[in-house]
């Protein structure tokens, strides 16, 4: 923990959501905080107040569950970074929760409304992002300082990846900018493909300005956290503005993997787990980072684990770490991700093995998973004791060690944002929609042979479609928040063939309609401003 130990300290003053829904209003907790306003009174603030922009993506606000920056039943339950994981995990093969709390159900099942509390959520903790760094950008433009002119570009891309997600998630959000000025008004709504060009045109703004790839201090952003971004939005290009940009996309991840400053863990699971910071993980390209003891709160790589833990399946010395408030069995897979997972016909020669509870002879050591009563799960809201336990993240170091700042609670584990293994695989996206099958596969098999530990995973170029590509960025990046978006990337999320237990509130899964690829405004933003109007089919 570097950057983060400041962010506790401040609070903007009169900083209010931009958004005209009452209950976003957020107010200082402390007359004595430094306030925005004061900002260029001592260079020390800077940092400060930039660490509270990228701590808000992560905590609930400021202090050891001191006080949420925007009013909630249960602080950590609306985080950014877990109702983001809930939006892009739960709605999808990969993880549906055992919880009756309102709205998971709807989520797990593909039965969301406008008023679902974690689309309201995150919509509001985006938004408050946005405004944060608004605020900062407005202050600090014009300098010559070259440290808040870098500053203030951070700033910039923190503000872009809100965006993106803004664009992603809910595809045409209210927009704002510095030139705005911060207060309670009704903000005009932007069409994604517009928003798309301004997250473009801005990374292109800060490249040059940010440090080096690996030469800034992690985790702050540099010039590989903006390539990523970059990467990232032009791969989806096609679903955003209707337009395919592949070979923007492999420009990016050329630069990427072409800097030098990045390597592959030689163990996958470094990367989730409490040594997975950077350099020490040199795959680490961006992420928010937690400590056990400045960054406490069941958010973020705290809430995977803690969420995926139970008493009867796993023992939390052999797997995630955490003994204190542990087992709160909500979260698991259910089995179609397994199957693609775990190759049956390799591993097994043919159906799974079904007194290997652990997939112990899988081949492809990215299998972190383990059968539970039973791989049905009989309901959508059947106990946790049912599906396939997930426990990739863990709060141990990668070789099984306590960290540092080990805390019985709360992980050390930073949330991977970018990592080097999906350059690779953005790269191999592109350079097959490119027809260049050649060159995907090599960059495929730079990955499968991490995971195999040698060659015997290799694929050719025989066996590359587009099918293979999505399952394997489902083998590599589970639990990482990004399968929904591939999902939808693929034609698979809704409409398409491919469908998963209780998908669409069907034990066999069935297809739902295609609205669905987008999230709706909340139906409290549609109701208060005249100037949002709502997505299609809600």
């Amino acid at each position: 923990m570097n950057k983060l130990k400041s962010i506790f300290i401040i609070l903007l003053s009169t900083l209010l959501f931009t958004a005209c829904v009452d209950d976003l209003d957020v107010t200082p907790k402390d007359p004595d905080v430094i306030m925005a306003g004061n900002l260029e009174d001592d260079p020390a603030y800077m940092p400060q107040v930039l660490g509270k922009i990228y701590a808000s993506f992560i905590i609930a606000g400021q202090g050891a569950n001191g006080g949420s920056d925007i009013s909630a039943s249960d602080e950590n339950f609306f985080t950014t970074m877990r109702a983001l994981w809930n939006l892009q995990e739960i709605t999808t093969d990969e993880a549906i929760c055992a919880w009756g709390d309102v709205g998971i159900s709807d989520l797990t099942t593909q039965t969301w409304s406008p008023s679902n509390p974690f689309l309201t959520a995150l919509y509001q903790r985006l938004g408050l992002s946005i405004t944060y760094a608004n605020d900062f950008i407005s202050l600090t433009n014009g300098s010559s300082d070259p440290k808040v002119i870098q500053y203030n570009a951070e700033a910039r891309f923190l503000r872009a990846l809100a965006y993106y997600w803004f664009m992603d998630l809910f595809g045409n959000p209210p927009f704002t900018t510095e030139e705005d000025g911060v207060g309670k008004f009704y903000p005009e709504q932007i069409q994604r493909a517009d928003l798309f060009d301004y997250v473009v045109t801005e990374l292109k703004a800060i490249e040059d300005i940010l440090p080096d790839a690996g030469t800034g201090t992690y985790p702050q952003a540099d010039k590989g956290a903006v390539w990523m971004l970059l990467a990232r939005v032009y791969l989806n290009a096609e679903v955003y503005t209707g337009t395919a940009h592949w070979d923007d996309c492999k420009t990016y991840t050329d630069k990427v993997i072409n800097s030098g400053a990045y390597a592959l863990a030689q163990d996958y699971r470094q990367n989730f787990s409490a040594d997975n910071n950077y350099p020490t993980n040199p795959e680490m390209i961006f992420a928010w980072e937690q400590d056990g003891t400045n960054t406490q709160g069941y958010v973020g790589t705290t809430f995977i684990i803690e969420s995926s833990s139970d008493a009867t399946y796993i023992r939390a010395e052999d797997y995630h770490g955490l003994t204190s408030n542990t087992n709160w069995n909500g979260n698991r897979a259910r089995k179609d991700f397994m199957n693609i997972l775990v190759d049956t016909l390799a591993t097994y020669g043919g159906p799974i093995d079904m007194n290997d509870v652990e997939f112990s002879q899988a081949k492809d050591k990215r299998t972190f998973l383990k059968m539970k009563l039973s791989i049905d799960i009989p309901s959508a809201s059947s106990s946790g004791d049912y599906g396939i336990g997930v426990y990739k993240f863990t709060a141990l170091n990668h070789d099984g060690t306590q960290p540092a700042n080990y805390n019985a609670a709360y992980a050390c584990t930073d949330f991977p944002i970018f990592r080097l293994a999906d350059a690779y695989l953005m790269r191999a996206e592109a350079l097959f929609n490119m027809n260049d099958a050649a060159n995907a596969v090599k960059d495929i098999n730079i990955i499968r042979e991490r995971a195999y530990g040698s060659t015997e995973g290799n694929i050719t170029t025989a066996d590359l479609t587009s099918q293979f590509i999505l399952d394997e960025r489902a083998r590599e990046f589970y639990y990482e928040a990004q399968r929904r978006t591939d999902l939808i990337r693929f034609g698979q999320f809704t409409d398409g063939d491919y469908n998963w237990q209780w998908k669409g509130g069907v034990f066999n899964g069935t297809a739902t309609s295609s609205h669905l690829n987008l999230f709706p405004i909340p139906g409290d933003e549609v109701s208060a401003n005249s100037n949002i109007t709502q997505n299609t089919g809600y």
